[in-house]
């Protein structure tokens, strides 16, 4: 085709415009043929060649596909690039694998598809209409059009219609600036609206303490009531009543009682479901993120801490499929207010009359130091807490072994720990791991109020396989179908010698698993306990060269790095004869034991149990203003990062130890964090390995037979209240509330 062919179709219309606008103007096409081109006309371009296929483009999120057969997948065109899903995907999913981020309100990856807010519709070759994406699946060959006129319009329209009764609320919204309905009405939507009657207005629901609700604000999504049925395993939500009167609320007048409740704060796409803790406080572009890595459990849930100037205001989730996939637990998002309650701001040493005084770090240490040369080694102890980090409990063993003391061990692993074989301490099946399971049996463990999100992994394999569950210990609320087998070890000597029913599901098992609660390192029986599950473990073929089911769930953020670096007491009753206690942030230790006529040091950053028997107090930073290792219950390495400055005159815990063993005389050999990691690699060189999850290398089969007898006493609950587990909870006022409300018959 000429140039001249192509001129004349662009000039055509617009001569035709001209032409009947003005007559005095008269445009004349200009069309050179053959025949009338003179030889000085400039040469015939080649034919136009056809434009080269679209280049690929980067999948949504950096999306990464999976296919478990090759030759199931299939491929469709998405706005003319080509893209192999595989078979069962949906029109959305493939749209994300594309490179295409379609709008969406009710679609969630972690949930039912529910198909009502129709944002996602998109044009599909030979169809009538525009089609839900997110409920069609692609189909071989299908060509999908994200960008049509048609699609935009559609988009159009169904926002018009979600903000039909919508408040013009987004100046005192607290989603607002993280709301998915601006950002898609400002996308998608029209300049202007045309409904001009009067807006419908929803009562509030009162769901708690935690979830603030402005009902007329929602758009009937139903995100709310599919996670709260399918992922917090509680039927509190609900959709009520039809057409413009819908609502979502509680069937009865009730509050949401799952350990999850605050994940539907960050579901909600608009602000109908809100922190209240956080209400009215601060907007999100206020905030500084930092990454880090929650202590309230041994999880090592991966979180981000929202903070503005010293003051840490909000704890939101971060996405990590091995862990905690997208979800963390109440206590870890709300127990952020217990960081600036309760404070130890100075050191202080305990006078005559009983009252503190405050006093200077060197008065302080030179006191603590004078004791500790004064009394026998052999009557030295030394306690980690629960929220230790590795380096910290890595100083204090290296002081206390420099004072001529063995008796160093973190509290929670009993008084007489078990460190010679990683596999009888970690979680050797791992937190994802645990999908695969098609039976569990769980021996002295509540995971729903010890560890919410392995909790949460258990109910997403019993819901997706119909995995069975057998439990063994004090009547207990799980949300999910289990079998109680029984209350204590009798049940364990029965399953032992294969007199129980359950032997035949665990024998019949593919994958069983068996998970064992840390609770029972208290117990003086525990090593009875453990050698008669590793009966049933091997009776059932729970260790096998592809795979390891033979769990324990710890309870505490420490307890793993503690016995990873050896941790041990010399004696079990070493605290009932010592003269100079060492407590860094130990405050669940039962301080009856300890000697009336013992000097006791707290270290520590908030104000608990065990200050009142101290005798000098040296203020510590706690989690979120230090940077420190923790390894979770299944042997994975984290790191937390400070997000604010510490408090008052506090400093790091292996700081403190180091400044203190060089006045004692025994100074330390290292000054910083990397050289303290570099004592650390000698010891536990796992624990350097971050982000990554260490694998036991020798299962409990080399252990020694047991010759201790087993207690025929029920299995005690490990955690009496969900809410109040350590001392930044016990300071929390929120978590205050949660357990007065939520926990009270």
């Amino acid at each position: 085709m000429g140039l001249g062919m192509l001129a004349s179709r662009v000039i055509r219309p617009t001569a035709s415009k001209l032409s009947r606008s003005s007559s005095l103007h008269f445009i004349r096409p200009i069309v050179s043929t053959p025949e009338t081109s003179s030889a000085q006309s400039q040469p015939q371009p080649d034919p136009t060649p056809d434009p080269p296929p679209p280049s690929p483009r980067p999948p949504v999120a950096g999306a990464r596909v999976h296919f478990p057969k090759p030759e199931d997948a299939i491929e469709v065109f998405v706005d003319g690039y080509s893209v192999k899903v595989p078979k069962g995907m949906t029109v959305l999913q493939a749209c994300e694998i594309a490179g295409v981020d379609i709008p969406r309100f009710c679609y969630h990856s972690r949930l039912s598809i529910a198909g009502n807010c129709r944002m996602c519709l998109v044009e599909v070759e030979k169809t009538p209409k525009p089609v839900a994406s997110c409920a069609m699946p692609a189909l071989p060959g299908m060509k999908i059009k994200t960008d049509t006129p048609l699609a935009k319009k559609a988009r159009e329209g169904v926002m018009e219609f979600l903000l039909m009764n919508h408040p013009l609320d987004c100046p005192i919204c607290d989603q607002g600036g993280e709301c998915d309905l601006q950002d898609q009405s400002m996308a998608f939507g029209s300049d202007r609206g045309r409904f001009t009657e009067v807006k419908r207005a929803v009562v509030d629901k009162n769901l708690g303490p935690l979830v603030k609700t402005v009902m007329t604000r929602c758009i009937q999504c139903t995100r709310c009531v599919r996670f709260a049925t399918e992922v917090a395993g509680v039927q509190d939500l609900g959709m009520l009543g039809r057409g413009s009167g819908e609502e979502i609320g509680t069937y009865v007048e009730k509050l949401m009682t799952s350990e999850l409740s605050g994940n539907v704060i960050d579901i909600c796409p608009v602000g109908a479901l809100t922190s209240k803790p956080f209400a009215f406080k601060a907007r999100n572009w206020e905030l500084k993120g930092t990454e880090s890595i929650d202590v309230t459990d041994a999880v090592g849930s991966n979180i981000r801490i929202d903070s503005r100037g010293p003051e840490v205001l909000r704890i939101l989730p971060r996405l990590n499929e091995d862990i905690n996939e997208e979800w963390i637990s109440d206590k870890t998002r709300f127990c952020y207010d217990g960081l600036k309650r309760q404070r130890l701001n100075d050191p202080m040493i305990r006078g005559a009359d009983g009252r503190f005084k405050t006093v200077s770090w060197r008065d302080a240490l030179a006191v603590v130091a004078e004791v500790a040369l004064q009394v026998k080694p052999e009557e030295i102890v030394g306690i980690a807490g629960q929220l230790s980090d590795a380096e910290s409990m890595m100083a204090l063993k290296d002081f206390l072994n420099r004072m001529g003391s063995n008796n160093v061990w973190c509290e929670g692993n009993g008084p007489n720990p078990d460190a010679d074989l990683r596999s009888g301490y970690i979680m050797n099946s791992g937190i994802a791991g645990l999908e695969k399971a098609d039976v569990f049996l769980l021996v002295g463990t509540q995971p729903r109020v010890e560890a919410a999100m392995v909790n949460a992994r258990i109910r997403k394999t019993v819901r997706a396989n119909q995995a069975k569950v057998g439990y063994i210990g004090p009547a207990t609320d799980l949300n999910y179908d289990h079998q109680h087998l029984g209350t204590g070890p009798k049940t364990l000597i029965e399953l032992a010698e294969g007199r129980h029913p359950f032997c035949s599901a665990l024998a019949n098992a593919k994958n069983p698993a068996i998970i064992v609660g840390a609770g029972l390192f208290e117990r003086e029986d525990k090593d009875a306990i453990f050698s008669v599950v590793e009966t049933i473990a091997k009776n059932a073929k729970v260790v096998r060269p592809d795979w390891n089911g033979f769990n324990v769930l710890l309870l505490k953020a420490a307890q793993a790095a503690a016995l990873d670096l050896g941790l041990v007491p010399e004696s079990a009753n070493s605290i009932e004869s010592a003269k100079f206690v060492y407590l860094m942030g130990a405050d669940d230790v039962n301080m009856e034991k300890v000697p009336s006529d013992a000097f006791v040091v707290y270290q520590g950053h908030h104000g608990d149990q065990s200050v009142y028997r101290a005798n000098i107090i040296l203020p510590a930073a706690a989690f979120s203003e230090k940077e420190g290792i923790y390894e979770n219950t299944e042997g994975c390495s984290q790191q937390t990062l400070p997000a604010v400055p510490t408090v008052g005159d506090a400093r790091d815990d292996w700081k403190i130890i180091r400044a203190l063993s060089e006045v004692a005389g025994v100074s330390l050999p290292y000054d910083s964090l990397g050289a303290i990691r570099a004592r650390i690699r000698t010891v536990a060189p796992n624990l350097l390995n971050m982000d990554e999850r260490e694998l036991a290398t020798f299962s409990a089969s080399l252990k020694p037979d047991c010759s201790h007898k087993m207690s025929l006493t029920d299995f005690r609950p490990a955690i009496d209240n969900f809410y109040m587990t350590d001392s930044i909870t016990r300071a929390s006022k929120i978590m205050a509330q949660c357990s007065a409300t939520l926990l009270k018959k």
